[in-house]
């Protein structure tokens, strides 16, 4: 699946063109490596999602097409959540 429909689909980002923004401003990384927003994405891939002033870690348990908003939390865990420092 392409990361800016799973970042949809996950609701971690509300809107796919927004995905493809932040993905393709290089706010988006897939293990360590920067993605666009037509990457593929696989289960067990961690994402590195910058949001202002702060990164989150989250890693892909499930792949679907469509969900629920009940299910949508189910698609992935968060690893770890950090606020950036300000220089």
């Amino acid at each position: 699946m392409r990361l800016d429909k799973f970042l949809k689909v996950s609701r971690l980002i509300k809107r796919r063109t927004l995905a493809k923004e932040v993905s393709d401003q290089g706010r988006i990384a897939i293990n360590g490596v920067e993605a666009k927003a037509s990457t593929n994405v696989k289960v067990g891939d961690e994402l590195s999602i910058r949001f202002g002033q702060k990164v989150t870690k989250v890693r892909i348990d499930k792949i679907q097409e469509t969900t629920r908003k009940d299910d949508a939390a189910e698609m992935y865990t968060i690893v770890s959540e950090e606020r950036m420092n300000q220089e």
